[in-house]
């Protein structure tokens, strides 16, 4: 899949910003704060509903601006072309597909992004929360079951959770009927994110191995968020009296983690922060082929930053593997990665919210 044209009014420093896309590699240039990295921002919410930087929602919207809106035209690899929308004028985001208004489910099947960036080191050394979120978004796109069950799991959560912190002791009966639910959404949840692993774990072992060979073989190894010895239910019964004095569910799927463990590296401290970016990359790029795999056609791969990120034999070594699956990429930096110099690329100038194409 490709995007065409973008549109982008409102979104942090970027007024009213219109721009046509190579099908190929195209590269943000400029410098720092000029507003690069928020057109990256814009394609990733139209696949996440949410952005890849820290920090309130708020700051998207840009200062004195009546509302932020992304527009898109999008070409599926079938020549099938869809116009995407999402904006939002309050709190709650609005999406909109060929003109219709959908459910943000809706919108974010039809977009796939994948995204490497400063922070991504933390899928690898940050907390569990960053890997369910890259877990359950290959998932979704994988197991079109996925969403309905992972909906009704959050919606029995909360309940749950309201009724341990509920004044007094709530009646016992209360608790049955959101454990129960809990635990035969966390069953389905749990299975499909195994599949998924299960598929996942060749793509990243071969990701693994051209990006990091000196750390040897590669372990996959996923906690799913309660006991193996018996059913949720149960143990969500046991574990009242705990979760009554923490005020939350400290057992489910919302608990689940994975990892990944070297041969050289057993434990992540054993990994320098140049390790923990490759390694996040390796999952990136595995991910992304993955997906091309099951949907037939590559996701839109946004690179922030990657001449300061990677070092120029693996800058160039991903460049190729890009530019030979015919992906496309946005690419950003102060300047042209000379890993690119001889590569065809779409070259735009930004400064001050303005883009100018140079090339």
């Amino acid at each position: 899949m490709r995007l065409e044209r973008l549109h982008l009014t409102g979104l942090r420093c970027l007024t009213d910003v219109g721009i046509e896309l190579d099908p190929g590699i195209n590269v943000l240039v400029g410098a720092n704060g000029a507003g690069k990295t928020s057109v990256l921002e814009a394609v990733f919410l139209l696949s996440h509903a949410r952005s890849f930087r820290s920090g309130a929602k708020e700051a998207l919207l840009q200062r004195g601006a009546p509302n932020l809106s992304i527009f898109a035209e999008l070409r599926h690899a079938d020549d099938r072309v869809c116009r995407l929308g999402l904006g939002r004028s309050g709190v709650r985001w609005e999406a909109k597909l060929d003109g219709s208004s959908v459910a943000i489910g809706q919108l974010v099947r039809e977009c796939a992004v994948v995204c490497f960036e400063p922070g991504s080191h933390a899928l690898i050394a940050g907390a569990a929360e960053e890997r369910r979120r890259f877990l359950d978004w290959g998932v979704f796109h994988v197991e079109h079951d996925f969403l309905p069950a992972w909906r009704r799991y959050q919606r029995a959560l909360k309940q749950r959770n309201s009724l341990l912190r509920a004044a007094g002791l709530p009646v016992e009966a209360l608790f049955a009927p959101w454990e129960s639910e809990l635990a035969q959404t966390a069953q389905l949840i749990d299975r499909q994110r195994r599949n998924y692993l299960d598929l996942l774990r060749p793509k990243l072992v071969a990701s693994t191995q051209g990006l990091l060979p000196e750390l040897g073989s590669l372990e996959l190894r996923y906690r799913r968020g309660w006991s193996e010895e018996s059913d949720l239910a149960q143990q969500l019964q046991d574990q009242r009296g705990r979760d009554l004095a923490r005020g939350h569910t400290t057992l489910g799927a919302h608990r689940a983690d994975w990892s990944i463990v070297f041969e050289r590296a057993p434990l992540r401290e054993h990994l320098s922060r140049g390790q923990e970016k490759l390694a996040a990359l390796a999952c990136m790029l595995a991910q992304a082929e993955l997906y091309a795999e099951h949907c037939g056609e590559w996701p839109i791969v946004c690179l922030d930053d990657l001449a300061s990120e990677l070092d120029l034999s693996h800058q160039a070594a991903v460049v190729e593997q890009l530019v030979h699956a015919k992906a496309q990429v946005l690419l950003t930096g102060t300047e042209l990665p000379q890993s690119l110099q001889s590569t065809a690329t779409r070259v735009f100038h930004v400064e001050q919210g303005l883009f100018a194409r140079l090339l």
